[in-house]
């Protein structure tokens, strides 16, 4: 039933917003430049990696070396209006509809973090991952890392349509309040370094 969900759903709403896509494309060249996209390989269910598509919030602005600027520099307040509205999110459509992501599940994070991970973390990749989630709609990126994860965990473990009809609800309204949006003096989070928190059974 998820997946004739995530089919249908994420069809119908390519096809009716397909509109503000052209719309928020051409503000994104305008404003940021090419290429419109944002595309970055993330690990998927059972750490199957997928190319994940979003619309860009940051510029490539370097400095005097050659070295690109932190996110927090390149972060835009057009890119900021893009992610506190989740509109950057929209290109995720697509990956729902391949079957990549639904529309609820564990955010899939950054390649670079599956070391770091224990085996009670990992338990998130045993889901697809989704554009919105039960962390996003508890804090989103204004709760700690463990918080997310043991959100992210008890969601695998207690999955259910009725549950993800609720995130879905949710999600509307942490988006219209536009809440969580990043933590505090970062772009969106800290970078995950390693686990405070050692192995459950």
């Amino acid at each position: 039933m998820k997946r004739i969900f995530d089919i249908l759903f994420s069809l119908f709403l390519l096809v009716l917003l397909s509109p503000l896509f052209i719309l928020i494309a051409i503000f994104v060249f305008i404003f940021l430049g090419g290429p419109v996209l944002f595309s970055q390989d993330r690990p998927g269910k059972n750490e199957k990696l997928f190319k994940l598509f979003k619309f860009r919030t940051m510029t490539n602005e370097k400095d005097s070396n050659g070295i690109q600027l932190n996110d927090k520099q390149r972060l835009t307040k057009f890119g900021v209006f893009l992610r506190s509205t989740s509109l950057d999110e929209l290109p995720e459509l697509w990956n729902i509809l391949k079957g990549e992501m639904s529309f609820v599940g564990p955010r899939p994070l950054l390649v670079e973090y599956l070391p770091l991970y224990n085996s009670y973390q990992n338990i998130r990749h045993k889901a697809k991952p989704g554009i919105t989630g039960l962390a996003q709609v508890n804090g989103r990126n204004s709760i700690t890392w463990d918080e997310k994860f043991d959100l992210d965990v008890w969601y695998v473990e207690n999955q259910s349509l009725l549950l993800d009809l609720k995130i879905l609800w949710m999600t509307i309204k942490k988006v219209i309040m536009r809440e969580g949006v990043s933590a505090e003096n970062h772009a969106t989070m800290p970078k995950f370094t390693g686990n405070a928190k050692q192995d459950r059974n």
